[in-house]
Parts: structure tokens; C-alpha cells; sequence
């Protein structure tokens, strides 16, 4: 298998998708942010001094999906129908769970656009809280799903 993004004398290019279908197309990716207890506590019972961290990385995540083709310099433009991003405190990491999930009807996926927003969720979180703690750690970040087009679905295990 081939990549797509390199023609026949290994030169960078974006790939055509005139002939591809149109088809409806999801992806959702998820990543997390761990951090300190009291970290956790501050973002989880609103305290920020920043404000709403959650609501502020939710929103950033959304424009970021919105970005995409500007920031990943081989990503094609796309016409997105919706974006979800959700972050969920987790007590247990301790940290926040991020999904982002990225409707499009177009002639290529969604995937990039997914991760993108769930990359810049988790960078928003840590921008708004880095005063208070300097040793966060973002990981995780992989596609879970990825439907439409012709290569199918994909679902992590």
C-alpha cells in the first residue's frame, strides 16, 4: 500500500478527490490530560482564574475543526455539517477525556479535522491552567472512528 500523499517521483502533494464520491462521513478521536489533584479540583468545580475551562477548550476545539485545512498543509478544505467536542472530568486519571466528532457530506473524511479539535481542546485546557500546574500531559490522541467513503468504517478496539 502506497501513501497517498506522494506521487510517482515521492513529491508532496494533495491528493485528488474529484472523482471520489460524495458520500455523509464521521470521525470521532479522543486524547486526555492528565494532571494534579488539585488541578483537577480547580477545572472540575469551575475555580479558574482564567474562567470556564471546559467551555472555553469545548468552543476551541470546534473552531479548530473549522481550521484544519489551514493548519495540515496537505488537508483538503472541507464543508463541515457539525462538530462535537466533549470533555469529561475523570477523577481517577486525574485529568479530562476529551471526543471530538466531525460530520462532513464530501469526497473525503473527516478524520483530521476530529483529531485537530481533540488535540486543541487538550491544548486549551492546559493554556488555561499551566499557572497552576506545569507538569500536565496530554496523550492519547487517536482516531475511534471513522465512517463513509470507500473505504468503509473503522472503529477502535
Amino acid at each position: 500500500m502506497a501513501l497517498t500523499h506522494f506521487d510517482a517521483q515521492g513529491h508532496a502533494h494533495m491528493v485528488d478527490v474529484s472523482e471520489k464520491a460524495v458520500t455523509a462521513r464521521i470521525a470521532t478521536a479522543e486524547n486526555y490530560i492528565k494532571m494534579q489533584p488539585e488541578t483537577f479540583d480547580i477545572i472540575s468545580q469551575g475555580r479558574a482564574k482564567k474562567g470556564d475551562v471546559l467551555g472555553v477548550a469545548r468552543l476551541a476545539g470546534i473552531m479548530a475543526a473549522k481550521k484544519t485545512a489551514d493548519l495540515i498543509p496537505l488537508c483538503h478544505p472541507l464543508p463541515i455539517t457539525s462538530v462535537a467536542v466533549d470533555l469529561v472530568p475523570d477523577a481517577e486519571l486525574p485529568g479530562i477525556r476529551i471526543t471530538a466528532t466531525v460530520k462532513t457530506t464530501g469526497p473525503t473524511g473527516v478524520e483530521m479535522e476530529a483529531l485537530t479539535a481533540a488535540s486543541v481542546a487538550a491544548l486549551t485546557v492546559y493554556d488555561m491552567s499551566k499557572a497552576v500546574d506545569k507538569t500536565m500531559e496530554i496523550s492519547g490522541l487517536r482516531v475511534t472512528l471513522k465512517d463513509g467513503g470507500k473505504s468503509g468504517r473503522h472503529s477502535a478496539p
